[in-house]
């Protein structure tokens, strides 16, 4: 609920009337009342709480949480961009609320419906590259985007999925683009800049891709902020697998049948396996929320797929992620790292090559 309440305050342009709404308040009272029924000093009121949530990390709050739940580092407010965490946006998602409705899966949604509709994949496939690899766009880019004729019965998503650029992202009259994932740079002070996905705020001096003046009347554009989140950060760890297995030959479909899940690989010896890309800071929350990959079309092996990075980061990712994972879901998802299973595809190809060097010999043997 608290989670909610942040992420809903960071979507409010000002104060309302009432200046919070029913899920913000009733987030803050019933934080009040817990912190009463343990014997801890509350929050004086709903700013108060945001404080906390910045100053303060998850297992340090009046709630009780599992060991292995949250790290010892996790917030819910980012201390420097003072915007919610990703973390804070995976609770969120979690949230039994109907006030934590999800924006990014409503338009997806739509623009899945669209797609089917119109029995256009290809329109799909284009709307899910232009999230991840543009997630920023000129007044003039964005006019442009919406006459593409493979993006055409997705006109009207696609402006709901651009918001206008906060001028809290400006530096001198200009913003900044991240050269690693496209996203608008956060300024910090006079020289440094942050980024707000996980994998570029592990470099801590993001290098500046390019730079975009704000002029009077011409307007700059950016995915809303979940979208950036949970389908541009994912979806470059995707398109960064695609590359990798292109350029060991193979070719990859993405998002076959209207996104059933997010690879299918096609080995040389004929198996297929389907990968689903995930990337999640919090694996319990991952592991909670797992399902099964779709089976249409169908596939030999099913990976769960997670960044290297993450892993890197939480030693335990795999452990934690197996542990609250639904006790008759166990073993049917395999989570591995983007690594893993780009070595994995290195022996396949090698057993194939092996096999194939193998039938030759026989041949000319025989011969």
């Amino acid at each position: 609920m608290v989670a909610s309440a942040i992420v809903r305050l960071s979507r409010q342009n000002g104060p309302g009337d009432p200046v919070y709404d029913a899920t913000v308040q009733s987030a803050y009272n019933q934080l009040v009342l817990l912190c009463l029924r343990k014997g801890h000093t509350p929050p004086a009121s709903v700013p108060d709480m945001i404080r906390w949530a910045a100053q303060r990390p998850i297992n340090e709050w009046p709630w009780t949480l599992p060991d292995d739940f949250v790290s010892d580092d996790v917030f819910l407010v980012d201390g420097l961009t003072r915007a919610p965490t990703q973390q804070c946006w995976e609770w969120r998602v979690v949230a039994r609320d109907v006030a934590a409705e999800q924006v990014e899966n409503q338009l997806m949604r739509e623009a899945l419906a669209k797609c089917q509709a119109a029995q256009a994949p290809e329109s799909y496939t284009a709307f899910r590259k232009l999230l991840i690899r543009r997630p920023v766009l000129t007044e003039t880019e964005r006019a442009a985007v919406t006459d593409d004729l493979d993006l055409a019965p997705l006109r009207e998503v696609i402006q709901h999925c651009y918001e206008p650029a906060p001028a809290s992202y400006l530096r001198d009259g200009a913003y900044a683009i991240c050269a690693r994932c496209g996203c608008l740079l956060v300024p910090l002070g006079r020289d440094r800049y942050i980024c707000e996905l996980d994998r570029c705020r592990r470099d801590q001096h993001p290098r500046v891709g390019r730079t975009v003046e704000a002029r009077l009347g011409r307007g700059l554009y950016q995915l809303n902020r979940p979208l950036r989140m949970f389908i541009t950060g994912p979806g470059l760890a995707e398109t960064d697998l695609e590359s990798e297995l292109i350029r060991r030959g193979l070719r990859p479909t993405m998002w076959p049948n209207f996104d059933a899940y997010d690879l299918r690989i096609t080995l040389p010896r004929g198996r297929v396996w389907a990968v689903d890309v995930k990337d999640r800071a919090n694996p319990a929350l991952l592991g909670r929320s797992a399902l099964p990959l779709r089976d249409d079309p169908p596939y030999d092996e099913g990976f769960l797929v997670v960044p290297q990075y993450r892993f890197d980061e939480r030693e335990d990712y795999g452990r934690v992620f197996a542990h609250h994972q639904r006790d008759d879901l166990a073993g049917a998802v395999d989570l591995i790292s983007d690594t893993e299973l780009l070595a994995r595809v290195d022996r396949e190809l090698a057993r194939g090559h092996s096999g194939k060097l193998a039938t030759t010999v026989s041949e000319a043997t025989d011969a």
